[in-house]
């Protein structure tokens, strides 16, 4: 069993996994509302917004989000339910993804050694997506 983390946006998703794919490099798949039957009532901004976006960010794991549509009923509540967790390879590339992805954002823990023997940060991003960077040495 695999888990993808899937998000919502309020029109950005695309900007949103570009700026992740800058980060995590990965092959990155993209389809627009106006590619979707029954779009032809969206406004021609709601049309150009991500129906469907993926990254893949590891082995046979994605990451996922699409577009929140006012006009079908969708509302976007960004909240602090949801962090994205990555365990990075090394002490150097934990400190890389920390300086990449929280740039513009809020920190809430910085990257440090924790009395648990990892190394760790949580934060925001710019998009406001919450995630937890945690490297363990002896994995």
């Amino acid at each position: 069993m695999k888990v993808n983390p899937y998000l919502n946006f309020d029109g950005n998703a695309e900007e949103a996994f570009r700026f992740y794919q800058s980060v995590f490099g990965g092959e990155l798949y993209l389809m627009k509302m106006n590619e979707a039957p029954g779009t032809e009532n969206l406004t021609d901004e709601e049309k150009n917004m991500a129906m469907h976006v993926s990254l893949t960010i590891g082995d046979g794991q994605h990451l996922m989000a699409s577009d929140c549509v006012k006009s079908m009923g969708h509302v976007l509540n960004v909240g602090n339910n949801n962090y994205i967790s990555v365990a990075p390879d090394s002490r150097e590339e934990t400190a890389r993804i920390f300086n990449a992805l929280s740039a513009g954002g809020k920190v809430e823990m910085p990257l440090d050694d924790m009395f648990w023997g990892d190394y760790f940060a949580s934060f925001k991003d710019k998009y406001g997506v919450c995630w937890m960077l945690n490297y363990n040495p002896k994995n």
